[in-house]
């Protein structure tokens, strides 16, 4: 049993398992016009023109494959996605754009899709490729309110440890795209939204901010997110102004459950965090480990998951308990950072990193990763990080002080010192991270 190169195994598995070109070709099929989506069922013949839209990181892929499936029948179609994550399509326009925090091109972007879903009509059906960082890249501005206003205010959102939920509560209530308002544009025109969820629980309204999904959130809640994190001095004046006059019944809300808009809109998802973890526990299995899913629904502080996780690893090595040796134990989520240094670094690396102080006086073999599915942790090049029994020596050996580096929020530069950066490159989807542990 080669431990670091099971670790690899199921990592690449975790991710390939969730892969556009995977998912839609396992879920979707086409045979005389039926467009078969998981149980749904579609007669294209009744439609004029296909459009394909969306936005996210994955979404090129997800448009790639899905013209693969329709062939000629695609009239038009525009995505938006993050740099270097595009995918060469035939009727789809690959657009990038900034993220995580939005720019001029994203909002460039959006006003091309915009385009595509006016010209579509009341016999025309588009389809609506959604995945994890589609917030950032589908943005069309309220009045009154600038790209720098909003850059400064997502900013403040990422930094303060708010949860993705959160974050997006305000981002809907900043856009005119958010919050089932896309639907509203395609509208008359059918709709059929795929989606690869990167939120917990897969809640239609939160993945991408909920495009073309009813949002039971209110201006209100998005001003209890701004007092709970202390942001309402902090934030630019034009966007304090337009909350408190939504607030007031000034500005439009989001749409809601109910709207007749959505009659003629469905919402799919095709790949979650838990599938990739299925996915990695079967090649576990395979490779001879005991495996257990632990859950695929982990939030909050990185620091505090990274301490239970210590505490479970050190309990199957001490008991052999939840799972006996050789054990491969998995989670998935998404933990967030609360940012009080300048260093480099990212939620995985942070969460890794914490671990190890836990477990500097295990000496029996473990390895512990913490990865993005999408390639990108926080503003690095690396997806994620990994640690194991030898980190602590390589840690003495060359005389670094962890604590020192997760004070300034450096995990970065530590893991690269200590051979423990996990670099993938974009991998062309986002079911937000995998969390393992292998002891053997």
């Amino acid at each position: 049993m080669d431990s670091k190169k099971d670790t690899f195994t199921i990592l690449n598995a975790a991710i390939d398992g969730v892969k556009p070109s995977l998912l839609i070709k396992n879920q979707i099929g086409l045979k005389d016009n039926i467009l078969r989506i998981k149980e749904e069922q579609t007669d294209l013949s009744l439609y004029e023109n296909i459009h394909i839209i969306g936005a996210g990181k994955a979404s090129a892929f997800m448009a790639q494959s899905l013209e693969e499936i329709l062939g000629n029948r695609v009239t038009s179609g525009a995505v938006v996605v993050k740099y270097d994550h595009g995918a060469p399509c035939q009727k789809t326009k690959i657009l990038e754009g900034g993220h995580p925090i939005i720019d001029e091109n994203s909002l460039a972007g959006t006003g091309q899709i915009l385009n595509v879903v006016q010209r579509a009509g009341e016999k025309d059906l588009v389809f609506c490729l959604i995945s994890g960082g589609g917030s950032a890249l589908l943005e069309k501005l309220p009045q009154g309110i600038s790209l720098p206003d909003l850059q400064n205010t997502f900013k403040q959102l990422l930094e303060c440890g708010a949860a993705i939920e959160e974050i997006n509560t305000v981002r809907k209530h900043l856009s005119l795209v958010k919050g089932g308002q896309l639907a509203r544009a395609i509208a008359p025109a059918t709709c059929i939204t795929l989606i690869i969820s990167d939120v917990i629980g897969d809640p239609l309204e939160s993945i991408a901010s909920g495009p073309t999904a009813a949002d039971p959130t209110t201006f209100r809640h998005t001003w209890q997110v701004v007092e709970k994190y202390e942001l309402a001095d902090r934030l630019p004046s034009p966007v304090k102004h337009y909350l408190q006059e939504g607030i007031e019944g000034k500005n439009p809300e989001t749409l809601k459950p109910g709207d007749p808009i959505f009659d003629k809109t469905q919402n799919i998802v095709l790949g979650n965090n838990f599938l990739s973890l299925k996915t990695a526990e079967q090649t576990a299995r395979g490779l001879g480990y005991n495996t257990l899913i632990l859950t695929s629904q982990i939030q909050g502080e990185a620091k505090e998951i990274a301490r239970a996780t210590a505490g479970m690893i050190s309990e199957i090595i001490a008991s052999g308990h939840p799972i006996p040796r050789p054990a491969c134990l998995l989670m998935g989520g998404e933990t967030t950072v609360t940012i009080r240094g300048t260093g480099k670094g990212g939620r995985n690396q942070e969460l890794v990193l914490s671990a190890l102080l836990s477990l500097k006086h295990v000496s029996e073999p473990y390895i512990l990763v913490s990865c993005g599915t999408d390639g990108t942790d926080g503003p690095t090049d690396a997806a994620g990080g990994m640690i194991s029994g030898e980190t602590w020596a390589k840690t003495r050996k060359l005389n670094l002080n962890p604590q020192e580096y997760l004070g300034r929020n450096d995990a970065y530069h530590f893991l690269d010192k200590v051979g423990g950066l996990i670099k993938t490159g974009p991998t062309g989807t986002n079911v937000m991270d995998i969390i393992f542990a292998l002891i053997p």
